[in-house]
């Protein structure tokens, strides 16, 4: 399924949306997020240490070593 988003004039919307729903569309509402819980979703991102990262440099040193085969 492909998702659209379109915006229709308010004084169409009613007629758009029922002429959509007809044709098997589903229209979901569009959910708004409040300033507030925004930020209290920002809050719950994780920090990366420096142990974690410490990986990928890792895994780029080895990729950079790599030689190519000869035949």
């Amino acid at each position: 399924m492909e998702r659209l988003i379109i915006n229709i004039p308010e004084t169409k919307s009613t007629l758009v949306k029922q002429i959509l729903k007809e044709l098997g569309v589903v229209i979901q509402a569009e959910q708004k997020i409040s300033q507030s819980d925004f930020k209290k979703n920002l809050t719950n991102v994780s920090v990366w240490s420096d142990e974690d990262l410490k990986v990928f440099d890792d895994t780029k040193s080895a990729f950079d070593n790599l030689k190519p085969q000869q035949r």
